[in-house]
């Protein structure tokens, strides 16, 4: 019913396949293509001679960080859940990585509810709705166009990552 990928990556030791097979035993091959296209791991699966067979050291030490992470993100995919949580799961991802993975969970989760934690405004812009926590408080909710607008939390933020026009601020 939920799938949850925390920020440190973690995998197991076994196979890749082992790994995403985690979270529902009986995937369909065609379910583990699935997660690894979404989760932007099946270009760099596909180019290892063993494919999903190849063997994930403890933790995941034999992978880098990137990778890690994405094969987490496969692995709660598979298993198909209602609720995704991504706990800045993507921030060892550069950004045209992470901004193919935000496009495909757009466009292959209908009917899912994804929860994105981030700290980076290009991960987050383009939700539904934005949740600005300052000091445990919650100190803005909207969009990211509302947020620009009427939190100086949330501007600030943006403004330190994006320039003026990229956040759609004119002062």
């Amino acid at each position: 019913m939920m799938g949850i990928v925390p920020q440190k990556a973690s995998l197991f030791s076994g196979t890749i396949e082992d790994n995403l097979r985690w979270a529902k035993k009986d995937a369909s091959d065609e379910e583990i293509e699935r997660a690894l296209r979404i989760s932007q791991s099946a270009e760099f699966v596909d180019k290892l001679p063993e494919k999903t067979k190849k063997t994930v050291t403890a933790g995941g030490k034999n992978l880098s960080g990137g990778q890690r992470q994405r094969l987490t993100i496969a692995r709660a995919l598979v298993g198909e859940p209602e609720i995704l949580i991504l706990d800045d799961s993507a921030s060892a991802l550069d950004f045209a990585t992470d901004a193919a993975l935000r496009k495909a969970l757009r466009e292959e989760t209908k009917g899912m509810t994804v929860f994105m934690v981030s700290q980076r405004v290009g991960t987050v812009r383009y939700a539904d709705k934005i949740l600005v926590i300052d000091n445990g408080e919650l100190a803005g909710e909207g969009t990211h166009s509302e947020l620009v607008k009427s939190c100086p939390v949330y501007r600030e933020i943006c403004l330190s990552q994006l320039k003026a026009e990229e956040v759609g601020y004119d002062g």
